[in-house]
């Protein structure tokens, strides 16, 4: 359904106010096989308040995530690592049993985290909808939380919806070959290839 990944670069902007995400979306061998690592800078605004974001996600072939690491460009930092099976721990060891079962991670200013369930899943039309707890990462406290999460197949590879499991919120995400989100209705908007 997706093609092979080996580099990418991709741009997104915010429909509402001022912003720009530039990221890079590699994948590499390591000695325990194949990985992805997406790398992205953002600048935006959530209300009135103005932010500066660098993050850093590193996956497994599958699109298991194994590390995050956000900080702003004030200093505030957050680095988290999983099993790939739903067990977080922080940098130093710690572990973190309140985001038991959360395998995927949403990042708050970023359509890119729309890709890991999208691609981890390998959903299809036949699938029905897969109902997920994310660790969700809001920009304004870095704060994570666990949010429940829809994500049903409408087009194969193309057209995904997702779903608030409060149901405060639905939109249905054009994607490219990569998985990667074109037009995330009333959110974001992918910038043409000649932008970048």
């Amino acid at each position: 359904m997706f093609r092979a990944l080996s580099s990418t670069t991709v741009r997104w902007r915010p429909l509402e106010g001022e912003g720009l995400e530039h990221l890079t979306l590699r994948t590499f061998d390591t000695s325990l096989g194949a990985a992805i690592r997406a790398e992205s800078v953002l600048i935006g605004e959530r209300g009135a308040t103005a932010y500066g974001v660098r993050y850093r996600i590193d996956c497994d072939a599958g699109w298991r995530v194994f590390s995050f690491l956000i900080e702003t460009t004030q200093g505030q930092r957050l680095h988290l690592m999983s099993d790939g099976h739903g067990h977080w721990r922080k940098a130093d060891g710690t572990a973190l049993p309140q985001f038991d079962g959360c395998v995927d991670i949403d990042l708050a200013g970023t359509p890119f985290t729309n890709t890991l369930p999208i691609r981890r899943l390998g959903l299809t039309r036949q699938s029905g909808t897969a109902r997920l707890n994310m660790l969700y990462v809001p920009f304004d406290s870095f704060e994570p939380t666990v949010d429940g999460q829809h994500y049903t197949c409408l087009d194969d590879g193309k057209l995904y919806r997702y779903e608030a499991a409060d149901g405060s919120f639905t939109a249905d995400l054009t994607v490219d070959e990569d998985g990667l989100v074109i037009d995330y209705p009333t959110l974001f908007q992918r910038l043409s290839p000649e932008t970048i």
